[in-house]
């Protein structure tokens, strides 16, 4: 299970409560973690991310009119909301599994290939061919240099 990653989620929950509370340090920390574990594409970033008070003057006189509190802080309750629910989908799911490299690299290669020697490629996975890292050697050594340079640059970037 994800352990560490949620003893890691608690400690920022905990943070929210802290009397010398920066929102900003607080994000950064949040989103070095989540990006960790979810990757630097998951919506909860942007969540993350989007989190800030609104000091409109509208907003304020609105805060004082109602008698909000700092324990009623809109902005640490949809913070401790995102963290609840993702400590939740982390206990209850596990860790989210990646794409494994090989789907990477023939989704790549895919791009630079024509159907039909995405075919013969394929129908040599699937073979018992003893020989068929060979015969896709042959196929791929048909792709332009620079194409091929491209597709390594991709799976390096990645």
């Amino acid at each position: 299970m994800a352990e560490k990653e949620i003893s890691l989620l608690k400690e920022q929950l905990a943070r929210l409560d802290e009397k010398k509370f920066d929102l900003d340090a607080w994000k950064n920390h949040t989103l070095i973690f989540l990006e960790r574990i979810f990757g630097k594409d998951n919506s909860k970033l942007k969540i993350i991310r989007d989190l800030h008070y609104d000091y409109s003057s509208w907003n304020l006189r609105d805060t004082a009119a109602s008698g909000k509190s700092k324990d009623k802080d809109p902005v640490k309750m949809q913070a401790r909301e995102i963290l609840q629910a993702t400590i939740l989908e982390l206990e209850t799911l596990g860790l989210p599994q990646g794409e494994d490299d090989q789907r990477k690299v023939w989704l790549l290669l895919q791009d630079e290939l024509t159907g039909k020697q995405t075919k013969e490629i394929e129908a040599l996975l699937k073979s018992d061919d003893k020989e068929k890292a060979k015969r896709i050697s042959k196929i791929l050594e048909n792709i332009d240099k620079e194409n091929l340079a491209g597709v390594l640059a991709k799976l390096l970037t990645n």
